[in-house]
């Protein structure tokens, strides 16, 4: 994670070692985020697994041998008392945040015509707040800690076309996102710190259970690939942009890991 340029003379395994970093992953107790989390782990990171719900937090930590390296916090994203304890649980337990992950988001399916505010709102407050929440909270400790940084965000292939009817609000939040790291990147930058994103396709993950068998079939013949993605998917797209390998990367918000799915436009 450290500033590398192509003439230094540094290794791949060199580049891809976290060792002695701090990452803190919302949403990390399942699915996805849990993905990154493990990805990060084995590149030699220490991992916070922050979460609104404390029991899975607990639970996925439990699954590492070597509980020195992992920590849990709790708290809801979209809170900046929250997110501002997130970084404290950090730095209290390894000294440091170097790379923040924000994965936490929610989704729901409602036909444009039906959908509340209220439902809405709620997810624009998590996705898109719970964002800058989150990121100004690690921002401010990685600048005071005058060594740069990483924010990698998950975002989502709806950032660009839709991927089913019914998802109007959740396309609304990434579009949201995507418009806040790009001024994120630029003001940022000149203290170190980068800001990249990932777009995943179809991922399965617990957090499909509002789609039926029928609904996810029917997905998966829109994908060049033929099938849904997994979580270390995303994991690995992440540990990229968070490893010397992107030193050189700020502002790329496309980067997109769904099978190919978006070559085929909007949900049909």
């Amino acid at each position: 994670m450290t500033n590398t340029s192509s003439a230094e003379s540094v290794s791949i395994g060199q580049l891809m070692d976290l060792s002695g970093r701090t990452a803190l992953v919302t949403g990390g107790a399942m699915g996805i985020g849990l993905g990154i989390v493990h990805c990060l782990h084995q590149a030699g990171a220490n991992v916070v697994i922050a979460d609104v719900n404390k029991e899975a937090a607990e639970t996925a930590a439990a699954e590492f041998t070597d509980p020195d390296r992992v920590r849990t916090a709790v708290g809801d994203v979209s809170s900046p008392e929250d997110a501002d304890a997130m970084v404290r649980t950090a730095v209290g337990a390894f000294g440091a945040v170097d790379l923040l992950v924000n994965n936490a988001g929610v989704y729901t399916i409602s036909p444009f015509l039906e959908m509340s505010l209220d439902l809405a709102r709620r997810t624009l407050e998590v996705n898109l707040p719970g964002v800058m929440a989150c990121s100004q909270a690690a921002a401010r400790q990685m600048i005071e800690q005058g060594r740069g940084g990483r924010i990698v965000t998950v975002s989502s292939i709806d950032s660009l076309t839709p991927s089913l009817e019914g998802m109007g609000h959740y396309g609304a939040s990434k579009h949201g996102v995507a418009g806040l790291l790009k001024t994120m990147a630029l003001e940022l930058a000149p203290h170190g710190i980068s800001v990249n994103s990932v777009a995943p396709g179809g991922i399965r993950t617990p957090g499909l259970g509002p789609l039926d068998d029928d609904v996810l079939a029917d997905f998966e013949t829109l994908v060049p690939m033929q099938r849904m993605g997994a979580p270390d998917e995303i994991g690995r797209a992440v540990l990229f942009l968070a490893s010397g390998l992107a030193s050189y990367m700020t502002g790329a918000l496309v980067v997109v890991v769904d099978g190919g799915r978006t070559l085929r436009g909007a949900a049909v």
